[in-house]
């Protein structure tokens, strides 16, 4: 049987990047390919290397699969491009098993707690910027439609997007919903309407806080006033569930469900 085409990962870089770096990481990534449970249509990363000398991890790598439509992405930050290409491959590896490894979960009622660990430590996380309240600004806006699912596969796209949240609609109660990264280990579910218990596989909890109906300058002034990662409300118009979430630019970013 001829092998699959894989497609050349495109490196686009930002900053003093070297070409041994940017070739490190396209042979990294290239690597990938070969294990990942489908076929893969584009593979990506983009390297920043940040000028500023106050930063302890200046070097920055973003990755992206697409993975028969798929996506597949990591976020990390080291002290050096290299070592920032090592952490983001792992990564990948890590959402790549998690996606062969998804069908069989959704089977599972029992797994190890270890399966279900996000082994994503801040430490690896890009810093925030520390901007002034008065200078930020929401600077993106999506809008799309929540497909309905169940928590434990919102907690899978969490994880293979790298994202610190993840909005979509509870397959069960139909209520708009967000499933975070907790505090140490496991995910916190947050409803905009009362959940009752939670039938998942991975270590979910429900929070006690709730989702209050506010206008998004409702939500930029209680985000200003917090250091939380971000803020989950019901859109005041629509009555469907919105994020406004902090950037690592200082800025801020919406995600609401479209109406």
């Amino acid at each position: 049987m001829m092998e699959a085409t894989r497609p050349e990962v495109t490196v686009h870089a930002t900053g003093p990047v070297t070409r041994a770096e940017r070739a490190y990481a396209s042979r990294k990534i290239t690597h990938l390919l070969r294990i990942a449970p489908g076929p893969v249509l584009f593979a990506k990363a983009d390297l920043v290397s940040e000028t500023d000398p106050a930063r302890e991890r200046p070097a920055i790598v973003k990755a992206e699969l697409d993975v028969n439509g798929r996506l597949v992405r990591a976020h990390v930050a080291a002290a050096t491009m290299f070592a920032a290409v090592d952490l983001v491959e792992a990564r990948l590896r890590q959402r790549l098993e998690r996606l062969a490894d998804a069908p069989a979960a959704r089977r599972l009622r029992h797994r190890a707690d270890q399966s279900w660990h996000h082994g994503d430590p801040a430490a690896h996380r890009p810093h925030y910027h520390p901007r002034p309240p008065d200078e930020r600004e929401v600077v993106r806006h999506k809008t799309f439609a929540v497909a309905p699912m169940t928590p434990d596969e919102a907690v899978l796209d969490l994880e293979l997007l790298d994202h610190a949240f993840y909005l979509f609609q509870d397959a069960g109660s139909g209520a708009d919903c967000v499933v975070a990264r907790a505090d140490g280990a496991g995910y916190e579910l947050l409803c905009s309407e009362p959940n009752g218990v939670i039938d998942s596989v991975a270590p979910i909890s429900l929070s006690p806080r709730h989702a209050p109906t506010m206008t998004l300058e409702d939500a930029v002034e209680l985000l200003d006033l917090s250091d939380d990662r971000f803020v989950f409300s019901r859109d005041a118009a629509s009555g469907r569930g919105q994020v406004l979430y902090r950037r690592y630019d200082g800025h801020y970013g919406l995600i609401t469900a479209a109406a």
